[in-house]
């Protein structure tokens, strides 16, 4: 099978992972988490690419330029997921399949934090597993689009 490009794209303060919130978000730094997942995707013969920004017009650009270059995108748009109509207009406009994910259970921390307006733009949400919600989202992409062909 052909190596298939991915594209991961972390938002607002999570390269600040590893010092900010520990308790919520662990002591692993974005690089580690960039480390286990190119570990990771050369299991399932895919080639990531990573992009992380606190601006939401980096965000929007990065998900328009990933049609036709990427397969699918995985998705931690942090505090943007909670608001941000244009990042979920963005994903709508593309023609590229898009997982949410989140380190921490959004579902069980403030009330803001459960209502995601990205969510129904994506093929799916994954959160509460740590660095492992990444994970499953490349193996979602593995498990359904592996016959496919950009």
């Amino acid at each position: 099978m052909k190596n298939r490009k991915y594209l991961v794209i972390n938002g607002p303060n999570l390269n600040r992972l590893g010092k900010r919130e520990p308790g919520i978000y662990g002591a692993q730094t974005l690089e580690d988490l960039k480390a286990e997942l190119v570990s990771f995707s050369r299991e399932l013969l895919m080639d990531l690419s990573f992009e992380q920004s606190n601006n939401e017009g980096d965000i929007i650009d990065f998900i328009h330029g990933a049609e036709g270059e990427f397969c699918g995108i995985v998705l931690n748009a942090g505090a943007y997921t909670h608001y941000s109509y244009a990042i979920r207009d963005a994903i709508a406009s593309v023609d590229v399949p898009v997982i949410e994910v989140h380190l921490s259970n959004v579902h069980a921390r403030e009330e803001f934090r459960r209502e995601s307006v990205i969510a129904p733009v994506t093929i799916g949400q994954i959160s509460g597993f740590g660095f492992d919600s990444y994970r499953l989202a490349l193996q979602v992409f593995h498990n359904q689009f592996k016959g496919d062909t950009l």
